[in-house]
């Protein structure tokens, strides 16, 4: 039985306030080591990972209802795994409005590979709303960009494309999973772990470790993995088997306001005239992708 409309928009209102706080919880967690390296950018995405999958470790005794599944949500956990590589190495070199609202143009690259590999013919007017969504998230990423913020913006901003077209694969492969049978909490427990796997080794390759940072980042990490990841991302992955994914992925597109804001009061990065500009754009996307969608 299909969900509520209602239902379904209060439990992605949900995630996007939880997703909000995963860039946050990032940067709190590089100021607390006073490390910006690609192995503690690393440490940070295994660990939130590793952490969510020990937290959903009690139900693997249960078997799984449906094997068919399998090898689709273990492909979404690598892809998964790529993403938190490349999005959180992105916020060592970028601010956080421009990386957010870059890793979330994720409806630009649903829709062509959903078009592409699935067949999935988007409508027009979802199009345009994607168009416009993208335009919005561009203009928040740019205007931050052009202030100079952080180390080196030009590549922040590539790594977080890459992120987002990682993230793309992975909320199709991810809905394709649990169309072959598989459960929401049989789908995460498979894809994190797999996602684990992929990322617990990859700090010692670039000269990195677990252990020696204070107390605080290992606290931080715990708060990534419980509410970005566990109620964020879990969020979204529920909803795709009731609504379209790419609207899912426009519904994250609220991410990077929630982001702009919370940084601005946290660490004083005020987004400008024309960040506030891109996110009524992006608004105005979003809405005009979810008329388009209804049918």
């Amino acid at each position: 039985m299909r969900p509520s409309g209602l239902k379904i928009a209060g439990v992605l209102l949900l995630g996007v306030l939880a997703i909000s706080l995963g860039s946050i919880l990032v940067r709190l967690s590089l100021e607390a080591a006073s490390d910006r390296s690609l192995a503690f950018s690393l440490v940070m995405s295994a660990g939130r990972m590793a952490l969510a999958a020990l937290l959903l470790a009690p139900g693997w005794r249960a078997p799984l209802r449906a094997r068919a599944g399998l090898p689709w949500a273990v492909a979404a956990g690598v892809f998964l795994a790529l993403h938190f590589a490349f999005w959180i190495t992105s916020l060592s070199y970028t601010s956080v409005a421009a990386s957010t609202a870059l890793v979330t143009t994720n409806p630009v690259w649903i829709t062509l590979f959903g078009w592409l590999f699935f067949g999935e013919r988007p409508s027009g007017l979802t199009l345009l709303g994607v168009g416009v969504a993208l335009l919005g998230g561009l203009t928040i990423g740019l205007g931050d960009a052009q202030g100079g913020s952080g180390p080196n913006p030009l590549l922040g901003d590539f790594l977080a494309l890459l992120g987002a077209l990682a993230a793309s694969l992975y909320f199709l492969l991810g809905r394709e999973a649990q169309r072959r049978g598989l459960s929401i909490l049989e789908y995460i427990r498979v894809a994190y772990t797999a996602a684990a796997l992929v990322l617990l080794p990859l700090p010692y390759l670039f000269g990195g470790g677990y252990g020696g940072y204070p107390w605080a980042v290992y606290g931080y990490l715990l708060l990534m993995a419980l509410l970005p990841q566990l109620v964020g991302h879990t969020s979204f992955n529920w909803a795709t088997r009731h609504i379209p994914p790419v609207l899912v992925s426009l519904a994250i597109l609220f991410e990077p306001v929630g982001a702009s804001l919370l940084a601005f009061l946290l660490f004083g990065e005020f987004p400008g005239v024309r960040v506030l500009l891109g996110a009524l754009v992006l608004l105005l996307g979003v809405a005009l992708a979810v008329v388009g969608g209804r049918r």
